[in-house]
């Protein structure tokens, strides 16, 4: 999932270098911590928080195979 991720920010940002996805795995949920350059942030949440929104949904929708809560973190 970490690719999936990476991969869909990349284009977005102007620090393409600096992504960094790190995954915290409980027995309930699954938490995904996007960390990007202070200056794209913004970026990477957008306008109203689509970009993030859409994001969240493209993670939990490749993730439907298990039946933990899928949560995308960005910061």
């Amino acid at each position: 999932m970490k690719p999936l991720i990476e991969s869909i920010v990349t284009p977005l940002v102007d620090h393409p270098d600096l992504i960094h996805v790190d995954v915290e795995e409980t027995d309930e949920k699954i938490r995904y911590h996007l960390t990007v350059h202070e200056d794209d942030v913004g970026k990477v949440i957008g306008k109203n928080g689509r970009i993030a929104k859409a994001v969240r949904t493209v993670v939990h929708a490749a993730n439907s195979d298990t039946s933990k809560k899928v949560y995308v973190d960005i910061m």
